[in-house]
């Protein structure tokens, strides 16, 4: 590969790994934890994001949750989410996006081959059993949601958010699928590109290490210098939405 400037070229041998965070949806509007000091109505995260913090106040995490999705569903993807989607337009099977997020934009601008290492806001699953997660747009404001198939078999548990939470580990198959698209474009000429991350959240953090390990390039665009800005080959500062759309060439 080669590169002109601040743009990325990418050729027909180019097999592109994305990663985005929280920075890609805060410019459509989505609210984190960062923007309030790292707490919601004066709860700390653990309380209301944390399987601890569920058992405890079931109620209050649904009452989060339920504030989430009713925020998240008045946003749209911008600029950025754009971009990404018509790059995968562009390169189909050498195209994969792992995200941190969990509001769901990147699939409505447009992207398929996506992995929500975080899970998604706009699912739900049971606390309880293995039924598969579904899709669920409602805040559950009132009672608590509970889960029909265990009420069936005399067992009273509820619903829960299909988030991964603190103190929980990623789904084995997500990572799986991310470092099986490595070791791929380790085969033809792999870029690696982080968008919108604090680089503190792990294993996330960790796939640059990964790419690099299988001869990468590396970029990160980012609104600052996060914690692990030194691990990437080119570091570009600015908004994703303002970035993206004229970071990518074709040769």
């Amino acid at each position: 590969m080669h590169d002109d400037g601040d743009h990325l070229v990418l050729h027909g041998d180019t097999w592109l790994c994305v990663l985005t965070g929280a920075g890609v949806s805060a410019e459509s509007g989505i609210a984190t934890f960062r923007d309030a000091g790292g707490l919601w109505e004066g709860h700390r995260a653990e309380q209301v994001a944390s399987p601890e913090g569920f058992a405890d106040d079931p109620e209050l995490v649904w009452r989060f949750y339920g504030a989430r999705r009713r925020q998240a569903g008045g946003c749209s993807p911008n600029r950025g989410h754009a971009a990404l989607a018509a790059v995968e337009q562009r390169l189909g099977e050498r195209f994969l996006l792992a995200t941190q997020n969990v509001d769901g934009l990147h699939a409505v601008a447009g992207n398929r081959r996506l992995v929500e290492l975080h899970g998604n806001l706009w699912r739900t699953r049971c606390s309880a059993c293995d039924r598969p997660a579904f899709e669920d747009r409602s805040d559950h404001e009132g009672a608590l949601p509970r889960c029909e198939p265990c009420a069936a078999v005399g067992r009273d548990a509820l619903l829960r958010p299909d988030i991964v939470w603190f103190g929980e580990a990623l789904d084995p198959a997500d990572l799986a699928r991310v470092t099986a698209f490595l070791d791929e474009g380790a085969r033809h000429h792999l870029v690696f590109l982080a968008v919108g991350t604090s680089g503190v959240v792990y294993p996330a953090a960790g796939l640059v290490g990964e790419a690099r390990a299988r001869g990468a390039d590396t970029w990160l665009v980012n609104a600052e210098a996060p914690e692990n800005a030194r691990r990437f080959g080119r570091f570009l500062a600015g908004k994703s939405g303002e970035i993206l759309p004229r970071l990518f060439v074709f040769d």
